[in-house]
């Protein structure tokens, strides 16, 4: 009875244990499909966020290369912003540069309105002065051609290898040959050279303004006398010889005349030939310029 009992109490504690046991088996098995649950949960929350994280994180580095490009570019902005503002100083500078030039160049172009137009008054007085001084030289050369014409009318047909009358650049000269008016080696003048000489004088004396001046001029052979050191001597002589003609027998002012002696010096003629030697024994009349008249227009204008 007692072992009944105690098989009884032994089954009765067994299934109570074992109803115990599938109780919180169950319980424990709930709990763990709880957990599994939140287990899943949190993994699909821990997914949810690595991504977040992974997005977040690509926009970080986006950010950062967005950030990287921003901080080129301002530099590269900032570069151009100082190089601008140097340009800007620079045409600042340049600005008032030429706000001055342009001030001076006010200026400068007033002064020169002013010059200019006093340059342009002395022009036009200069052409004035320059057709007058033309009209002048004009009526000279007419006076020195009539002067060259009454010579050759009064001196008459005689050779022209004797005696020639020119104008040569504005002057007017008359050349007469040494064999005309002396002897060789001489200074006396021959009676046929003081008629030629009278001639001359006629034409002169109807001029009373005219100054001239007598030269005496040889040919290279050299001279030596009593009465002629050389042809400084020569030349000399021949030339008072004429002045004096003129002087005391045809009565000429000699305050109107020159005399001088040229020498062998000024040739118009090859002297290693008889022909040359005899062309370059002349004695030269030359109508001096009226260079006080000439002056006196001068001073005028």
């Amino acid at each position: 009875m007692k072992l009944k009992q105690l098989f009884t109490v032994i089954g009765f504690s067994a299934l109570l244990f074992s109803c115990v046991s599938t109780k919180k088996f169950k319980e424990s098995e709930a709990k763990y499909v709880q957990l599994s649950g939140s287990y899943l949960d949190m993994q699909e929350k821990y997914r949810a966020l690595q991504d977040e994280v992974k997005a977040i994180q690509a926009q970080l580095d986006k950010s950062k290369s967005a950030n990287s490009e921003l901080s080129a570019r301002k530099a590269t902005l900032e570069e151009q912003i100082v190089g601008l503002n140097e340009q800007v100083e620079y045409l600042r500078k340049n600005s008032s540069t030429a706000m001055e030039q342009l001030k001076d160049l006010s200026v400068i172009t007033g002064a020169q309105a002013e010059s200019i137009k006093k340059s342009l008054e002395n022009i036009g007085a200069k052409d004035i002065y320059i057709r007058d001084l033309q009209g002048s030289i004009a009526r000279k050369d007419s006076l020195n051609m009539a002067l060259v014409m009454n010579l050759k009318g009064a001196i008459g047909n005689l050779d022209d290898q004797d005696i020639n009358v020119k104008v040569d650049k504005g002057v007017v000269y008359v050349d007469i040959s040494d064999k005309l008016l002396f002897k060789t080696g001489s200074y006396d003048v021959t009676e046929r050279a003081k008629v030629v000489l009278g001639k001359v004088a006629k034409v002169l004396a109807a001029q009373p303004d005219i100054e001239f001046m007598v030269e005496g001029h040889t040919d290279n052979v050299s001279i030596s006398t009593d009465e002629l050191n050389d042809n400084w001597d020569l030349s000399v002589k021949r030339a008072t010889s004429i002045v004096r003609i003129l002087q005391k027998s045809y009565g000429l002012d000699p305050k109107r005349m020159t005399a001088a002696g040229r020498s062998e010096y000024l040739p118009v003629s090859d002297n290693s030939t008889l022909a040359g030697r005899a062309t370059n024994r002349r004695t030269r009349i030359v109508v001096l310029p009226q260079l006080d008249q000439f002056f006196k227009l001068l001073e005028k204008k």
